[in-house]
């Protein structure tokens, strides 16, 4: 079967189940994309990586890819392998010793070490057929698929709302309260919102 490179676009809050989050992972150069739901903790696994933030100490991603790097594995790439009753199931491939060994993995933890290896991201056909969904065209073509529109949930916008209002030196304090708590996806927001203040 043919692999399809896949890259993280969107990590948001799941509108279809609560306490969850939703990884949104795009065709490269395709307008396909794949949502997968993940658990909060495995979000803010992938969120610390993305954003390139430096915990107090290691997360436990983080210490995979430390035990790897100490004992010479690579890893080389995540094939998002099958879907089975709505659950993804995923394979580390990884190389050590000219030797290639497959992993079994669930997706979210997957994506958090493809983020920290910086390795690709593959699928498979009938998976991105049976569970992807299909952006407009912006060449005008039709297709069959009904596209997505990105939406924000009320949760995430009263959050927004909230840092509005606080001041630069408030939002300084709260970003150390929540990094000091290890809530990685509010700190990115309250960085965000700081670093827009200094922009302007």
């Amino acid at each position: 079967m043919r692999k399809i490179e896949l890259e993280i676009v969107a990590l948001s809050h799941s509108i279809t189940q609560t306490h969850s989050y939703a990884v949104v992972l795009g065709e490269v150069n395709g307008l396909r994309r794949l949502p997968i739901v993940i658990g909060g903790f495995e979000a803010q696994a992938i969120a610390v990586a993305l954003e390139k933030m430096q915990p107090s100490r290691p997360l436990t991603h983080d210490l995979m890819k430390n035990f790897m790097n100490a004992f010479n594995i690579e890893l080389h790439e995540v094939v998002i392998s099958n879907l089975q009753e709505g659950i993804f199931y995923s394979k580390l491939i990884c190389y050590s010793n000219e030797e290639t060994i497959e992993i079994d993995s669930r997706t979210s933890d997957a994506l958090a070490l493809a983020v920290r290896f910086g390795c690709p991201i593959f699928t498979y056909e009938n998976i991105l057929n049976s569970a992807g969904i299909l952006l407009d065209d912006p060449a005008g073509k039709k297709s069959g698929v009904k596209p997505v529109t990105p939406t924000i949930s009320e949760h995430e916008k009263g959050a927004e709302d909230d840092l509005k209002v606080l001041n630069l030196d408030e939002l300084t304090q709260l970003l150390q309260e929540v990094l000091e708590q290890e809530d990685y996806i509010r700190a990115i927001a309250i960085r965000d919102e700081i670093n827009s203040r200094k922009s302007r």
